[in-house]
């Protein structure tokens, strides 16, 4: 089983320490460290490989969304806050998700299980394994979805509009040829 190497960054103790029970429900995460500020969290992140972050956002002296910016090479981000007005800036920042705090347990399970999910579809060609999804940017949101309901995309020049089957359409800011790179060459043709 592949395990996710994952810190946590909020200056709210109280907080931390629920993230901590709720990680630890989880045999796919491995916690491997938490922090009260923003800045020894970025020390850590400048020396340490992880695979997922949980931050806060609004924090004294640095923000989550001034240290997500700097980092060089990014992990798997979910933002756990009490303001929503940050999500456009966490989705700009690619973020995985976006939780509103007070902290909810399935709420939380949801975000844990959208993060496994994308972290093997990305390490999936790495493992020679082949995954039915994809994943895009739509609504401030990562969404995952499944090769097989694709009916057909539509470029619109710097979007694409993914027609799906029997479900809503979804816009997403991706150029047409980025995309075709992540679709399998036998089940989709380009007209």
């Amino acid at each position: 089983m592949t395990r996710l190497k994952c810190i946590a960054i909020d200056d709210e103790p109280l907080a931390l320490k629920l993230i901590t029970r709720y990680v630890h429900q989880f045999p796919e995460l491995q916690l491997v460290q938490t922090f009260e500020d923003a800045i020894s969290g970025a020390e850590y992140l400048k020396q340490g490989t992880i695979d997922l972050l949980f931050i806060d956002i609004n924090m004294p002296d640095v923000t989550g969304l001034e240290l997500v910016r700097s980092l060089e090479k990014k992990p798997i981000i979910i933002f756990i806050t009490a303001y929503r007005n940050f999500a456009y800036e966490g989705f700009e920042l690619e973020a995985l998700d976006y939780i509103l705090k007070p902290i909810d347990a399935k709420r939380f399970a949801k975000a844990v299980e959208k993060a496994v999910d994308y972290y093997k579809y990305k390490h999936s060609g790495a493992e020679g394994k082949t995954d039915n999804s994809l994943y895009v940017y739509s609504e401030y949101r990562m969404v995952k979805i499944n090769l097989d309901d694709i009916e057909y995309i539509e470029s619109m020049e710097d979007y694409i509009k993914i027609h799906i089957h029997n479900a809503k359409t979804i816009l997403t800011l991706m150029p047409l040829k980025k995309v075709l790179e992540k679709l399998p060459a036998d089940k989709f043709q380009r007209i």
